[in-house]
């Protein structure tokens, strides 16, 4: 049914507009955005606070949201971590997948996502074996998300090769890595093409890496994506040690491979892009390449500093990722995008409040296939979130300053509603689906052992 929400502060093209009343169709779309507004009209629902667009969280993987705190225990490295990744992974079957999923989605809600870009790479049974039905895992994130009330892009990933082998050959996935594998590209191809999209779901397609994808395949999944119009995204350079392998193998940087097979463009991501050369930025910019950066996994994985900053100048949109949901926050994302920066070069402000927000937002979107999301206008899909004002983080500055405040003083704990479709999720800081998410979350982990 059509309704009208009443935002008491919201985020319009850059600016903070008080009192605006957000009509909504029956077809889940924005039919008319009225300011000056001073007081609900009769029948509308209140928003107390700032609303922002509906947040994207452009990266994530699902599973690893039940290694929070485990993997906190001692030192390491990225690949010390991903050996108790692969452990949760041969876990993971079709309905506990669910189980942890439908509550990790209903955290994204708690915090203002209203999408999800899940990189999804874990398809078949321990072992390899394939299910009785082909893309159960998948099947179960789309369901997932579907109960938790908000949007995905799955991102049906191609994972062939356990890395880098003598010359130009790849070594065979390992014992772990067989649960990701199809065999061959044609073979990840004919099975993602069996999956039929849903009205809260869209199709992409990932890359895994370099080091997982051989050379020769990559065309295969560059242009099944291109043939679909589907978004494209990739794992890039997040590892020093990926690049030295890639140019001992291929006499170039991994950036440098994509481009040469097609993989490049507009309707890509680049995920990470933290280790790139002068040259692979300008491969990434020129060819207007996109960029998910993923802070808080980049910094808890010790992985470095991307050149954010770079990136944007040449020419490569910026969006916005949990990943390894060391946290789930995309208003910390977006704060940490630029402080990092900031220590990065030891000056401040590289992106203005605004920038980060759309980041956080229409970029991240646009990046997942949802380019009609992400604003608040007419005709744009009714998915908003409202920050409050009055936390204790939050209270004090101007109202008109709410974009600056939510960007670098608010956390994902200051989101009071979030509405997908013209649906309130969460109302109050309450979810309306998942009745007690700590305790979804608790029982999804614990299901899957120490």
């Amino acid at each position: 049914m059509p309704l009208t929400y009443w935002a008491e502060h919201a985020w319009l093209n850059g600016t903070v507009e008080p009192g605006v009343a957000i009509e909504v169709g029956g077809d889940g779309l924005i039919a008319a955005v009225t300011t000056g507004t001073a007081a609900p009209p009769p029948g509308a629902e209140p928003l107390r606070g700032l609303t922002l667009p509906g947040l994207a969280n452009a990266h994530s993987h699902a599973f690893h949201r039940a290694l929070r705190g485990t993997v906190q225990i001692g030192s390491g490295t990225f690949w010390t971590w991903r050996e108790v990744m692969y452990r949760y992974a041969s876990r993971l079957t079709p309905d506990t997948y669910h189980a942890l999923a439908r509550a990790v989605y209903a955290e994204m809600a708690l915090a203002g996502v209203t999408c999800v870009g899940e990189f999804h790479y874990l398809h078949h049974a321990p072992g390899g074996g394939r299910y009785a039905e082909p893309n159960a895992m998948g099947e179960a994130l789309i369901a997932a998300a579907g109960d938790a009330g908000i949007r995905i892009t799955l991102l049906d990933t191609a994972y062939l090769a356990a890395g880098f082998g003598t010359g130009r050959r790849y070594r065979p996935p390992e014992h772990h890595q067989l649960r990701f594998s199809d065999g061959t590209a044609d073979a990840w191809a004919e099975r993602a093409s069996a999956r039929v999209p849903s009205a809260h779901a869209r199709l992409g397609a990932a890359i895994h890496s370099v080091r997982a994808v051989p050379a020769e395949a990559l065309p295969v999944v560059a242009g099944w994506a291109r043939e679909r119009g589907a978004p494209l995204h990739v794992h890039l350079s997040e590892q020093t040690a990926e690049n030295d392998a890639c140019r001992r193998a291929h006499g170039g940087t991994p950036t440098r491979l994509l481009a040469d097979h097609g993989v490049l463009g507009r309707g890509t991501t680049a995920v990470h892009a933290t280790h790139l050369t002068s040259g692979d930025i300008r491969l990434l910019g020129d060819s207007a390449t996109g960029v998910c950066m993923c802070p808080t996994t980049e910094r808890d994985l010790a992985d470095g500093i991307g050149p954010a900053g770079q990136l944007h100048t040449a020419g490569s949109a910026l969006c916005l990722g949990s990943d390894s949901h060391a946290v789930i926050d995309l208003l910390e994302e977006a704060r940490a995008m630029e402080l990092n920066e900031r220590l990065r070069t030891r000056t401040r402000g590289h992106w203005t409040a605004a920038q980060l927000l759309r980041a956080a937002s229409a970029d991240g979107h646009a990046a997942l296939g949802w380019p009609e999301a992400g604003r608040i206008e007419t005709g744009a899909l009714a998915d908003f979130t409202t920050v409050a004002l009055d936390s204790v983080r939050t209270a004090g500055p101007l109202p008109r300053l709410g974009a600056e405040t939510a960007v670098f003083a608010a956390t994902g704990a200051d989101i009071r509603h979030t509405v997908v479709a013209g649906r309130h999720i969460v109302r109050d800081g309450g979810h309306r689906n998942v009745e007690d998410v700590p305790a979804a979350l608790t029982k999804a982990v614990a299901a899957l052992g120490d």
